[in-house]
């Protein structure tokens, strides 16, 4: 693939004028935000404080799917402040422009309501078998769109066939016959106030549930398939195993990472993977009494360490007790994990290098995009409980890579204008890299190798010569990926490397 170059300074000039202009990322960044969240922080992530640049849809979660198909709120109070808006205790009513729906519109980002999740979701076999209830229940997915002003419908039925939660194997066609009252119902109301009305589901990224969905029929009601991957391996699992491995880690089932999820939905029943959205986990799963990978442990999670998280620590909770850690690198999972220096637990997590990979790996196999469970999991502060947002380091790096050039780990990438050799590509921590490039003998060449959020790693200056070539010594701590520059009298390319 040959793609006209931009030099790094460039590209992230771009990405800041982008943000400026609240242009949305180039490919879909899709963030789910749970009212409970609101409350996290003394309400640090708040619809005021919110990044909105960052994401093209939010997500917010959750209501409650009843018995008889009507939807219920499942926090009044916070469903009041952050849909409707903050108090005016003055005048009555709500203030204007601080509702999450509101503000989100004005920087062009469109929002969702999402009905059901894990522990809401045993009303949706008995709803989707009965026609009368599936009629109430599109019913309520309008009324929510005309109260509040959502933009779409996001069902997470946790999962049609599951046992657990009521599932029977006629849930199979009984969920495409919701989905389609939804479609019908939502697309009626859209026309008649002239906008197009949104309608995607969450779905289980395990083989044994995926069966139980008629994937086929689905690709003509859903705008989007959000695929659910994480909480492959956890506490419940008799070998400490990764929360969200990119491939199959050395233990554990074979099918149970995103790259063979992704893989079943799009090539074994057909899911175009331009409906798909990758999820990736802005959190991550601990257990105590473990010494390692893949091995035993109390099956309990760290409740005490990350007890602001039941165990389950969101990012800024993990940077918080970072120190307590020892760093490690699973390169067949291509993930992060943590153990304790003085305490026997291990931590199961996502960093910027491996969402880096994992967007990467959206953009190379054709995914609409990304979902990120959840929004508020890299808000980071100044200092802990300074009410100052530093930061969202992970979903900067989805966006930087998500809207970088679009080429796999393991091909060459060629500036259209120029006669540019780069080998090898992927490299390794250690290799020396080597240029090709076509100077004359004036030229003074810089060539600079940078981190995928721009910094500055290493950097080297030559005098040019005719047909030279030119070699960087590498000496990295981490996989993933980086962008390689060359810099000279008349022209600046760059290329992205790859680090195996």
């Amino acid at each position: 693939m040959k793609l006209k170059s931009l030099s790094l300074l460039v590209f992230i000039t771009i990405l800041f004028i982008k943000s400026q202009l609240f242009a949305q990322p180039c490919k879909e960044v899709i963030a789910y935000y749970p009212n409970w969240q609101w409350y996290d922080r003394n309400h640090l992530v708040n619809p005021l404080s919110i990044d909105y640049s960052k994401y093209t849809i939010i997500n917010y979660s959750f209501f409650s799917p009843q018995a008889d198909g009507s939807i219920n709120q499942t926090d009044t109070w916070a469903d009041e402040n952050l849909l409707l808006g903050q108090h005016d205790w003055v005048n009555g009513g709500y203030l204007p422009n601080t509702s999450l729906i509101d503000i989100a519109h004005n920087n062009g980002v469109k929002v969702m309501v999402s009905i059901g999740g894990w522990t809401l979701s045993n009303n949706f076999p008995g709803i989707s078998a009965s026609a009368s209830k599936r009629t109430v229940f599109a019913s309520s997915c309008v009324s929510l769109l005309s109260t509040y002003g959502f933009d779409g419908i996001d069902i997470d039925w946790e999962y049609p066939g599951y046992a657990e939660h009521n599932g029977t194997p006629a849930d199979s066609s009984n969920f495409t016959l919701l989905l389609q009252e939804i479609r019908d119902s939502i697309d009626t109301y859209g026309l008649s106030i002239g906008q197009d009305m949104l309608l995607s589901s969450c779905f289980s990224a395990d083989p044994d549930n995926m069966i139980y969905v008629q994937w086929s029929s689905l690709a003509g009601i859903l705008d989007m398939f959000n695929l659910m991957t994480y909480d492959f391996f956890g506490a419940f699992s008799p070998l400490s195993n990764h929360n969200s491995p990119l491939y199959a880690p050395a233990v554990g089932n074979p099918d149970f990472n995103i790259n063979a999820a992704f893989l079943h939905l799009t090539q074994q029943y057909g899911v175009p993977s331009s409906m798909v959205n990758i999820g990736v986990p802005f959190y991550g799963r601990s257990v105590t009494s473990c010494t390692g990978l893949h091995q035993a442990n109390s099956g309990s999670p760290d409740y005490s360490t990350f007890s602001d998280d039941d165990g389950s620590p969101t990012y800024y909770n993990v940077m918080k007790n970072i120190s307590m850690f020892s760093y490690y690198w699973d390169n067949l999972a291509m993930v992060p994990y943590l153990l304790g220096n003085t305490i026997s637990t291990f931590v199961s997590y996502d960093d910027e290098h491996s969402v880096a990979l994992k967007a990467d790996y959206a953009l190379n196999h054709g995914a609409r995009g990304v979902i990120i469970w959840e929004l508020t999991g890299d808000y980071i502060e100044t200092s802990q409980g300074s009410g100052i947002i530093a930061g969202t380091p992970l979903v900067d790096t989805l966006n930087q890579v998500l809207c970088s050039i679009p080429v796999g780990l393991s091909e060459l990438v060629l500036d259209t204008d120029s006669n540019v050799f780069i080998w090898p590509n992927p490299a390794k921590l250690n290799d020396i890299i080597h240029l090709n490039y076509y100077s004359n003998n004036s030229e003074v060449i810089l060539i600079s190798l940078f981190s995928i959020d721009g910094q500055l790693i290493s950097q080297k200056e030559f005098h040019g010569r005719l047909n030279q070539s030119y070699s960087l010594q590498l000496n990295l701590k981490n996989t993933g990926l980086y962008f390689l520059r060359l810099n000279s009298s008349t022209q600046t390319l760059t290329w992205k490397l790859a680090i195996e």
